[in-house]
């Protein structure tokens, strides 16, 4: 299995009706994460230890809350917020 993100819980409700800007947005961040994520953990299915805290990035539109988890080697987008700026 290879490295790769998605949406998770009540984001991908969200993702269904957000303006299509704000979501490329999104998922540019998502996909610089998950090359990130797969660079730090080269051995993610056999990953012993804690995952790493998530965090909150910040997008032309909104921002957006992400969690890694390593021995599923995915990005999972858990929130999304559109403020329009």
């Amino acid at each position: 299995m290879t490295w790769s993100w998605e949406y998770a819980f009540a984001a991908e409700e969200s993702a269904r009706t957000a303006p299509p800007d704000f979501l490329a947005e999104v998922e540019r961040k998502a996909e610089e994460l998950v090359r990130a994520a797969e660079a730090l953990h080269v051995h993610g299915r056999s990953h012993q230890g804690v995952d790493p805290k998530g965090g909150d990035i910040t997008v032309r539109g909104g921002m957006f809350r992400y969690q890694i988890v390593v021995r599923s080697e995915r990005v999972y987008i858990i929130q999304l917020t559109y403020l329009a700026f």
